[in-house]
């Protein structure tokens, strides 16, 4: 067989996990901590150091391909997997995964992916797992096929070889004004999140976050080039339910007074409010969304909590609960399923965003390139980290290193 051997070895993510119910219940910033107890299981503190595990899998020819493992910023909230134990993923990967590894052809990415990421007395291994070894599963089948990790994922899913960018997306963090001076600076696509988590910075009335809206949409005109002209996309993390109530109607009007603010630029609102749960998401964020279509509004809804698996995905796609779904890759777990989730959107008509968490690595952000570039998704989040310079620089980059290669490939073949 190809893997004759796997490697673990510990490493860190590249922001840190954060627990999202005792941030909401106001928990007080104190510097970069959060003062107070925690409320989700799992933290002994409200905001901890991200840790991963990478897995490395040693091929025939002695060449070792790697892929990361970690959760997502808030773990344990929306549905999603608890927070990331590196002990016990450490153990489950020792125990389970790599006998299984041993015993697959890795020239074939998406049968391996099923066969190692089989169910274990009838449960699915966390999907972190399936995140961090699929990105291995994928470095290898590229590697033992000469060819690149898009061309694998073209390969397997019948799709034609891609040509073009896809718009990227950075977020902000909590240093909001710096950061979408740099976005501007830097021509991003989609800009800023924003990090709208808490009352704060939401307001009374949600006349806070309308100011940054206002204060971003000019700060665009004030110092961006010539013709620059980015979607504005803002996560509020619940909070125009939160604030504002949770009737469809009132969060629609919300939303539409929003982008009366900021005419002629498409705004993107992500996570307007948290129902409970995946179905009342979905019953409620339609009605919204058909509510907007109605109005012919400038504003899009985005679906993140609550919409986590591909099953989920499903559900809010064929729903149409959503003008944009974001793909969370490590709360999907498989880069298979993440591919069949951006293809799964398109069927259905919802845009597609190849998301994900400030939590990754170098490592996870790049192998989600290839699948944003192989599916030609509608954009994909500058990652890992809360820093717009690394996360813009390692995604972009990769993005046109492999175009590059993509281009070049193609006129060899017309020449031949």
């Amino acid at each position: 067989m190809q893997i004759k051997d796997v490697l673990l070895a510990p490493g860190n993510g590249a922001f840190f996990y954060d627990d999202q119910a005792a941030i909401r219940s106001g928990a007080i910033q104190d510097g970069f901590i959060y003062a107070g107890e925690p409320i989700t299981p799992g933290f002994d503190f409200i905001r901890l150091p991200a840790s991963s595990l990478s897995i490395g899998l040693v091929l025939a020819d002695d060449r070792v391909v790697w892929g990361d493992m970690m959760g997502v910023q808030y773990s344990g909230a929306g549905g999603r997997d608890s927070l990331f134990e590196p002990n016990q993923v450490f153990d489950l990967t020792s125990r389970i995964v790599a006998p299984r590894l041993l015993n697959v052809d890795a020239s074939h990415f998406r049968d391996s992916c099923t066969k190692v990421f089989e169910l274990v007395e009838h449960k699915r291994l966390p999907l972190s797992i399936e995140y961090g070894v699929s990105q291995a599963l994928l470095r290898a089948a590229a590697h033992l096929h000469g060819s690149t990790m898009t061309e694998v994922i073209c390969a397997e899913f019948d799709l034609p070889l891609p040509t073009s960018k896809i718009p990227i997306y950075c977020q902000s963090g909590d240093a909001r004004e710096i950061n979408v001076d740099k976005m501007i600076l830097k021509g991003v696509d989609v800009l800023p999140h924003g990090l709208i988590n808490s009352r704060q910075k939401f307001g009374v009335g949600g006349q806070t976050f309308m100011e940054f809206v206002k204060w971003v949409a000019m700060r665009t005109h004030e110092i961006g080039r010539q013709g620059y002209h980015p979607v504005l996309h803002f996560d509020v993390y619940g909070w125009i339910g939160q604030e504002i109530g949770l009737q469809p109607q009132s969060i629609a009007d919300f939303i539409c007074k929003v982008a009366d603010t900021v005419p002629g630029f498409t705004l993107n609102i992500e996570s307007p409010a948290d129902f409970g749960s995946t179905q009342a998401q979905i019953d409620n964020y339609a009605q919204v969304v058909s509510i907007l279509n109605d109005r012919d509004s400038s504003a899009r809804i985005v679906v993140d909590e609550r919409c986590n698996t591909l099953e989920d995905i499903r559900l809010f796609a064929e729903a149409r609960a959503a003008h944009l779904v974001q793909i969370k890759t490590p709360d999907v777990g498989s880069l298979a399923d993440t591919a069949r989730a951006v293809l799964l959107c398109k069927e259905n008509r919802v845009g597609a965003y190849v998301g994900g968490s400030c939590t990754e690595t170098d490592l996870s952000a790049k192998a989600s390139v290839h699948i944003s570039i192989a599916t030609q998704a509608d954009m994909m989040l500058a990652k890992p980290g809360m820093g717009v310079d690394e996360a813009f620089s390692i995604v972009g980059n990769e993005q046109n290193r492999l175009l590059a290669m993509l281009n070049r490939r193609a006129q060899a073949e017309n020449v031949g």
